[in-house]
């Protein structure tokens, strides 16, 4: 197959990439780099399988020769970043999923949106099936990202069912694993480099929030069974083992074999306070579920900032 991957260079896009080469398909990776980082895909560079495209989706979009696949994964993905580029987070859910659904129409191509557990906001459903409508505030600071999220499932919905599109929605849950962003504002690479610094660690509220993390070869082997063999209702990806922040601080803190403190700052702005995904239509559709534990993923996850860390770290001062 040949495939377009928007966001190429962002942490979960580009590890899609590395998946779909893997199996012997050709990639054209696409993104503008608002906040993906070059350095994901740098090792793709010669690759001859793979090329590049720098582009924002948002706009005008056109690509040469034939595509079996567009996936959209192009969008800030974390509050800090969506709080930076509230205006360009929406138009990548709005004028960039509508593009890409225009070139996957064009090209006769399947379509993934990659949308996220956001749709749920502060859910008052618990854990979250794929029929919960969620409970999101439209008009406050985070809606940017949620609401970008609804309406591109929206609009996904309206070309399959209108031109008879083949298409697929992902509900992406809490991910980590290398080439996260140090300062992504995501709580696990947060907490990581927090302690690899010997800085305090910066909990929200009391810490009892709690939240599902998913390692990304876990995240990336769901994304891609959906898309071969998944269809078009909207599918939950994420690992359904819940903890509270309070005790992924601690785990990060016995992985890190840090001291540092524990550091309590006000919850954000509609923080969710429970965020667990019902995977039964994964398991019975896809017979996927995670078999990553959690001690072992943070674990390769400080690996990965510790050598992250140390090679952005300046020379040492020549001995006088």
């Amino acid at each position: 197959m040949r495939v377009l991957i928007t966001g190429a260079s962002g942490f979960l896009g580009s590890h899609l990439c590395d998946r779909f080469l893997a199996d012997g398909h050709e990639v054209v990776g696409l993104d503008n780099f608002i906040t993906g980082n070059a350095e994901n895909i740098a090792h793709l560079t010669g690759h001859q399988s793979f090329s590049f495209v720098r582009h924002d989706i948002s706009s005008y979009t056109y690509v040469a020769g034939s595509l079996d696949g567009v996936l959209h994964f192009a969008s800030p993905a974390s509050p800090i970043d969506y709080l930076k580029h509230p205006i360009p987070t929406l138009k990548v859910g709005a004028l960039g999923t509508h593009n890409a659904l225009g070139l996957a129409k064009a090209k006769g191509a399947r379509f993934f949106l990659a949308s996220t557990s956001e749709v749920y906001g502060d859910p008052l459903v618990h854990p979250q099936p794929e029929s919960y409508w969620g409970n999101v505030n439209p008009v406050g600071p985070r809606s940017v990202y949620d609401e970008a999220k609804r309406f591109a499932e929206a609009i996904t919905m309206a070309y399959h069912r209108f031109h008879g599109m083949d298409t697929r929605i992902v509900r992406i849950f809490n991910t980590y694993g290398p080439r996260m962003r140090p300062h992504d504002g995501r709580v696990v690479s947060n907490f990581i480099v927090q302690a690899l610094r010997g800085e305090p660690l910066t909990l929200y509220g009391d810490g009892s929030q709690t939240r599902s993390f998913c390692y990304v070869s876990d995240e990336v082997e769901g994304i891609y069974r959906l898309f071969m063999n998944g269809d078009s209702a909207p599918t939950n990806i994420g690992n359904p083992v819940e903890y509270t922040v309070r005790q992924l601080a601690e785990m990060v803190l016995e992985a890190t074999g840090s001291s540092a403190a524990i550091e309590h700052r006000p919850l954000p702005t509609d923080d969710p306070r429970v965020r667990r995904p019902d995977i039964t239509r994964a398991r019975e559709l896809l017979g996927w579920e995670p078999s990553v534990d959690i001690r072992a993923g943070i674990a390769l996850t400080v690996a990965y900032f510790r050598a992250h860390l140390a090679a952005a770290a300046p020379a040492p001062a020549p001995a006088s």
